[in-house]
């Protein structure tokens, strides 16, 4: 495995100044130095924000190894883009795969583990309500019950803003708001945070140290997946597809993929370190302006592509889903020195031109690179 190759300094077209009194970007310096040579086992690396957390952690210098399902060959996916084959020890399973799980954390003996694998959509938990259930409430149970036996110190479970409890009061939610779900995808994210705080509380009390986190919806170059409302965007702008909202009034809290992964980082090398007071739940979100509705979203990437397009309201059924989800990231804030690092602006830009270069040839690995190199000077 390579040395770190942090940080970069790469071209880029949206490059912001850097900050003279950031304390951010001390943690970014000190992140640099403390994941060289650690051992992560990240669960659904084939995914987009695995992907992405992974490219991040090989360029860290950290000796990554990922469990996860194999990415769907039939469309783009960035595990394959990045080349992240050759970077990292890739296990292709299900995360209820018992003996698969268990064998590949006795492989790589992680110091710390990142738990993405899930079913991370709304509508085909719908379809497959037994299914959402199975992946995120029993794959993180029996991912947490192998975890005993292993030389972790340290578990960051990716859990989603939907688990709280919503009645559309267009309130944000704090980490001590109650659970719920009314849709299956959110019923599933709220136990599944039941599900670790019953583990910390009854078997982890003097470690490994569990967080889990709680982001808003992300946008960022490399998402193909089906069913998501960027890559939608993408081919509308790409001229491929008419772009239909399907709730085009509802607001949600937008922030670029490196957002909740720096967070990731950060908690996981507190946790590594021995901070138990870190070992709980965490919000990660934008700033208030940038909790937008989604059309308004969608309005921003056209002005970006500087495409005369419009989009259209659906006219189908569709399967419910909250209007209003705003987070109240204040604790995160005050206690972990994490703030928001682009704007929503920013972020549609750079989501925009990361597709139209690769589009045009450039390669992925630039992209990412420069998007992390912007991230760190960011103001």
């Amino acid at each position: 495995m390579q040395g770190p190759r942090f940080p970069w300094r790469c071209r880029s077209h949206h490059r912001l100044p850097p900050r003279d009194d950031d304390s951010e970007t001390e943690i970014l310096a000190r992140m640099a130095s403390f994941w060289s040579g650690k051992s992560v086992l990240i669960t659904g690396h084939t995914g987009f924000k695995g992907a992405w957390l992974a490219w991040w952690l090989v360029n860290l210098g950290a000796r990554v190894n990922g469990y996860a399902l194999a990415p769907v060959e039939s469309r783009p996916n960035l595990f394959h883009a990045l080349r992240l084959g050759a970077e990292m020890n890739s296990t292709l399973a299900d995360i209820r795969d018992e003996n698969a799980l268990r064998t590949t954390l006795e492989q790589s003996q992680p110091d710390i583990i990142f738990h993405l694998a899930a079913q991370a959509l709304v509508r085909p938990s719908y379809e497959n309500p037994h299914e959402t259930f199975d992946v995120n409430v029993r794959g993180t149970s029996l991912l947490l019950r192998e975890v005993r036996n292993t030389s972790a110190t340290a578990i960051v479970v990716v859990t989603s803003d939907k688990c709280y409890r919503n009645t559309d009061s267009r309130r944000p939610f704090s980490e001590d708001d109650a659970l719920g779900g009314a849709d299956p995808y959110s019923a599933s994210k709220a136990a599944q945070e039941i599900v670790c705080s019953s583990y910390r509380s009854s078997f982890f009390a003097n470690g490994p140290y569990l967080a889990t986190v709680r982001a808003g919806n992300v946008i960022g170059g490399g998402d193909w997946s089906v069913d998501r409302l960027v890559p939608e965007i993408i081919s509308a702008l790409q001229g491929k597809l008419e772009l239909v909202l399907r709730y085009p009034d509802a607001i949600r809290p937008w922030q670029h993929v490196l957002e909740p992964l720096f967070a990731y980082l950060e908690i996981g090398k507190r946790l590594l370190s021995g901070d138990s007071s870190v070992a709980s739940a965490w919000n990660i979100g934008p700033r208030e302006a940038d909790q937008c509705s989604v059309s308004t979203l969608v309005e921003s990437f056209f002005t970006v592509w500087d495409a005369p397009l419009t989009w259209q309201r659906s006219t189908q059924r569709e399967p419910p889903e909250s209007l209003s989800l705003r987070l109240d990231a204040t604790r995160a804030a005050t206690i972990l020195g994490i703030h928001p690092r682009f704007a929503l602006s920013s972020s549609c830009a750079r989501t925009a031109m990361w597709y139209r270069h690769w589009a045009e040839g450039s390669d992925a690995r630039d992209l990412c690179n420069e998007d992390i190199t912007a991230f760190e000077q960011a103001g």
